[in-house]
């Protein structure tokens, strides 16, 4: 039986494509191994949002080509693939195989031509491609991602996703929910909906709000999560969904990406400061307890302190319990090129580290606060260091517990007892006395 290494980089929709392409191939016979020096096929899954992640894969590709046995086959997928195209098998000569987003059904004709010597590319749209014949290969059965919507027609200055996407399409909504019905009755509880701009979802009858109600509805469905959603789509029907479907968990990742409005113009977003923080509080109203979270860039082009200071001011304001932060990096491709007034390396490197400081202060406040609480979680499984479980709370939480390997993909009632500041640790509560039977 052929043999397939993947190694997937960049954000949950990268795991699920990659997922999708296990499934593929595991339909033709080949069979998945995590190590790379027993595969007859080699597969990087990638990421082209930020110049690093694609510097990362580069430099993979060097290690990973002294696996590539005689007859092997080392390929490129997903978007670093679609943004350089056939130029990525000129540049990294042992590459045999650029497959982008939308290319992975012809994989097994792909790798075949591969093998006989044939270096190939493969980086056209589909725009009627959502793989609805795939039954992806997943990594657990208790928590699992479903794509509903795929590409962006969102467009950011600053953001590379359009050109190696595409153009949005959205996926059924019977299509989708034939899909959870199907993992929850192999035992996943917990579905995460994926999508670039997920909220704005549209089937051409459907919108979002019709999705959270129909998949919340799924029998033994416990928990719906979604991301990416962008701030302006949050409509009144959706955030009344949000309230009345029960298993709709309490965090929302809402990506600001500067909390100035002069920044957030120039990079093309659909909203200013102020209405931003509208979004905010609309959410707080509808979903009570949820935890935000974010994406912020430092050292966009035309950057002041000002505005800076601004993007400081934000997070104390909404009190994120995390961000994701970021330097500006240049893309080739996207309308920012074109900007001027590019912030120095230096100048966004300092700028980094006080926005660090200022979000990892303001998450520890708000981890503090909940020490002591009773939480439900999920036990996803071991832990990377120590014997400890590793598990999630509804508000998308981590925390570490003592408890049996029985446990994981159960859900069990914890009290936190510490924390990081990002990270928890908890005692479950069915080992204490007064709280058994």
């Amino acid at each position: 039986m052929p043999t397939i290494y993947i190694e997937t980089y960049g954000c949950q929709m990268n795991v699920s494509d990659s997922e999708l392409m296990l499934g593929l191939l595991a339909r033709e016979g080949y069979v998945r191994t995590d190590d790379p020096a027993a595969a007859d096929v080699l597969l990087v899954n990638t990421c082209a949002v930020r110049d690093h992640a694609e510097q990362r894969v580069l430099g993979r590709m060097g290690e990973l080509k002294h696996y590539k046995r005689p007859g092997g086959v080392l390929g490129v997928m997903g978007c670093m693939a679609q943004r350089l195209g056939p130029r990525l098998l000129e540049r990294v000569p042992q590459v045999d195989l650029v497959v982008g987003p939308d290319g992975y059904r012809n994989l097994p004709e792909l790798i075949a031509r591969a093998a006989s010597g044939e270096r190939a590319a493969d980086v056209a749209f589909k725009s009627w491609e959502h793989y609805e014949d795939v039954p992806p290969v997943r990594g657990r059965t208790s928590s699992a991602f479903v794509t509903v919507q795929r590409g962006c027609d969102y467009r950011c200055t600053f953001c590379i996703v359009p050109m190696t996407r595409g153009p949005e399409r959205s996926r059924n909504l019977t299509d989708v929910v034939r899909e959870v019905e199907g993992l929850t009755a192999q035992g996943t509880t917990e579905v995460t909906l994926l999508g670039q701009t997920v909220n704005s979802y549209h089937d051409g009858v459907h919108d979002f709000a019709d999705l959270l109600r129909a998949v919340g509805a799924v029998p033994g469905l416990r928990r719906l999560r979604f991301t990416s959603p962008y701030p302006t789509d949050f409509t009144d029907r959706v955030l009344v969904a949000m309230a009345d479907t029960r298993v709709v968990c309490e965090h929302v990742h809402l990506p600001v990406q500067s909390g100035s409005s002069r920044v957030l113009k120039r990079m093309l977003r659909r909203y200013d400061r102020e209405r931003y923080l509208e979004v905010v509080a609309a959410l707080r109203r509808a979903v009570s307890g949820v935890a935000l979270t974010t994406d912020i860039i430092v050292g966009f082009p035309g950057e002041t302190e000002s505005d800076f200071a601004e993007t400081l001011s934000l997070v104390e304001a909404v009190g994120f319990d995390d961000a994701y932060t970021f330097k500006y990096s240049v893309r080739e491709g996207t309308p920012a090129v074109r900007i001027k007034d590019h912030v120095a390396e230096e100048v966004k490197a300092e700028r980094l580290e006080r926005l660090i400081a200022v979000v990892r202060r303001v998450a520890r406040g708000k981890s503090v606060a909940l020490v002591g609480t009773e939480q439900e979680v999920l036990v996803e499984g071991r832990a990377r260091r120590g014997d400890l479980l590793q598990a999630r709370t509804r508000t998308n939480k981590v925390a570490l517990l003592e408890g049996p390997a029985a446990w994981i993909g159960t859900y069990r009632r914890v009290r936190l007892t510490g924390t990081s500041g990002t990270t928890f640790t908890a005692w479950p509560l069915e080992r204490e006395p007064a709280l058994m039977g």
